[in-house]
């Protein structure tokens, strides 16, 4: 049976090379994550001047810090002398300036190049011209986005435009003050799955009543297949019996006060492509944001973020925390399944989608869009 053919309660997916390929996937790192906003680091985790985190956004390896005047800088983590890794850990801080271990040379917080061996004999280099290669930046919701393209697209309408028009109304996000808030927690999954299945898995609650017992317990809606996203403005309302977002349903954290009484007792769900999801609740905000290195390997980065006086105080978070942890495990764990069979001649056409899976359609085709229909031809 072909896509034309199949009943109107099915829609065909992406076929399965679009989860395999590398071919696939290095015209997504070029066109999607190397050409439009991406989620890099939280702000606090570059707090200081001299602070730094290296992501991988697309092909390329990015610092993340903070200069001396207090702005949020990114370059390309790329030394322009031989093209050595100027940090080649994860995260540090320095004194000054960004200093390449091959030959010495050296750029201030700002980018600039500030020393290298015998630079005084070479008069006709201009420091800023052999300056780090920067990266465009913008903060919002207490996290640093950097964009690689020379023009970038709106950040006004990609991200915050997505946001806004998932909750119907532009102020709701403000309310949880994500930016205030602190990190309670931090969990980094290493998940064998391509990016687009842990988008997908996010996007619908067809799967909910089959792996995610305690989240169901807690929304008790989600096991009936429809996920908060179905539906624009729509949060999913706790359980009578749940007195908090937590993994035995018992009482939460302090509550964020800026929250509105309609938004109380409520979950929702936000996808802002092409790698972050963004979960509220009354007394916590929890941002996932993915980092995709391989066609079948993608790392997951989960912060739980609570008011900064909770955290300070040395609250218990683990009820709190232990309920998305565990949706985070079954989901990777049910990607994770999904991998293999992308391989498989069963699955080389595409799978379906069920009508309450329908909205995933919009995805594959703004993937196909982006790329420009390269190895994805399912989505007609």
């Amino acid at each position: 049976m072909t896509a034309t053919e199949l009943p109107p309660s099915l829609l065909s997916t992406l076929p399965g090379d679009a989860y395999t390929s590398a071919e696939v996937f290095a015209a997504e790192q070029e066109r999607i994550f190397e050409a439009l906003w991406f989620c890099a680091v939280r702000a606090s985790d570059v707090e200081t001047p001299g602070r730094f985190r290296t992501v991988q956004v697309g092909r390329e390896s990015v610092i993340v810090t903070r200069s001396r005047d207090g702005a949020v800088r990114a370059f390309l983590n790329v030394c322009r002398h031989r093209g050595a890794r100027i940090c080649t850990e994860e995260s540090g801080e320095v004194r000054r300036t960004l200093r390449c271990t091959y030959h010495a040379w050296s750029y201030d917080l700002d980018g600039r190049l500030v020393a290298a061996p015998n630079l005084a004999t070479m008069p006709d280099i201009d420091r800023q011209t052999y300056g780090l290669i920067p990266v465009h930046v913008r903060e919002w919701l207490g996290y640093v986005w950097v964009c690689l393209a020379d023009e970038p697209p709106a950040f006004e309408q990609d991200v915050i435009g997505a946001a806004t028009e998932r909750l119907g109304d532009p102020t709701a996000i403000d309310r949880y003050q994500s930016g205030d808030l602190a990190v309670g927690r931090r969990i980094r999954y290493d998940v064998a799955a391509n990016w687009k299945l842990i988008v997908e898995n996010f996007m619908e609650c067809y799967h909910c009543a089959t792996i995610h017992p305690e989240l169901t317990d807690v929304l008790p809606e989600f096991a009936r297949g429809y996920a908060a996203q179905y539906y624009v403005g729509h949060g999913a309302q706790f359980a009578p019996t749940a007195e908090g977002f937590t993994v035995d349903g018992s009482a939460g954290v302090t509550r964020i006060e800026t929250v509105a009484p309609e938004q109380d007792r409520r979950y929702y769900a936000v996808t802002v492509k092409p790698q972050t999801f963004i979960n509220l609740v009354p007394d916590q905000v929890i941002v996932l944001r993915m980092f995709p290195l391989a066609a079948d390997r993608t790392v997951v980065e989960c912060d739980w973020l609570f008011r900064a006086d909770v955290v300070e105080a040395g609250t218990d978070l683990s009820r709190s925390v232990e309920l998305f942890h565990r949706v985070n495990q079954q989901d990777f764990d049910a990607c994770e399944r999904c991998q293999p069979g992308m391989s498989s001649r069963a699955y080389a056409r595409g799978g379906v989608l069920v009508p309450s899976e329908h909205h995933i359609r919009a995805f594959h085709t703004w993937v196909a869009a982006r790329l420009g229909g390269t190895g994805v031809a399912g989505t007609a």
